[in-house]
């Protein structure tokens, strides 16, 4: 195995008052902390200052400590919830912000919801996004159905099986990470 970390930031998806996607990007951050060969960082919508008006190819100057955190990354993790069959505007807007800095770089997408489906008809519209973008999305979601209660005060998840979700979520993101990695370092795009 290579014994380099893994640079792999999280992105919390959404600015909603109460969100409950905020509990779920803290229990992704701990799975991170817990394997040792991931480095990351959080990156919250709510905390984009993002212009009312279009972007433009300029915009990713506004955003430099993001657009650096994405250069170097080998991966993302995006917090999704599921509103209304959809994902957030919020983080649709975040990720417009930049489009070559993604280019082979592995996404792996939790999805979020106060419903049983745990976030998956937001995470297959976000799907066609992150394909645009050049990202290369696993196959293996995390989802938290009833994310109200899904975690203990602590942060903890109450569901064993939310625990070995994430375990294997993380395995396969790391993976596909290291495998885009070679190839962006060793097999260039003609």
């Amino acid at each position: 195995m290579d014994s380099q970390k893994l640079f792999i930031p999280v992105i919390l998806g959404t600015n909603r008052e109460g969100r409950q996607s905020e509990k779920a990007a803290r229990f992704i951050m701990a799975g991170i902390a817990e394997r040792g060969d991931i480095e990351t960082t959080l990156f919250d919508v709510k905390n984009f200052n993002l212009p009312p008006d279009d972007y433009g190819e300029s915009i990713k100057e506004r955003f430099p400590e993001y657009r650096d955190a994405i250069v170097r990354a080998d991966g993302l993790i995006l917090v999704s919830p599921e509103y209304n069959h959809g994902y957030s505007g919020r983080l649709k807007s975040v990720l417009d912000l930049l489009l070559a800095e993604y280019k082979h770089k592995a996404a792996g997408i939790v999805g979020v919801s106060s419903g049983m489906w745990g976030g998956t008809r937001g995470i297959e519209s976000i799907i066609h996004v992150t394909r645009e973008l050049g990202l290369v999305t696993i196959g293996k979601d995390l989802n938290v159905p009833l994310a109200k209660d899904a975690f203990n005060h602590d942060g903890t998840a109450r569901n064993e099986k939310l625990i070995e979700s994430r375990m294997r979520f993380l395995a396969e993101l790391v993976w596909m990470a290291r495998t885009l990695k070679y190839g962006r370092e060793n097999m260039p795009v003609g």
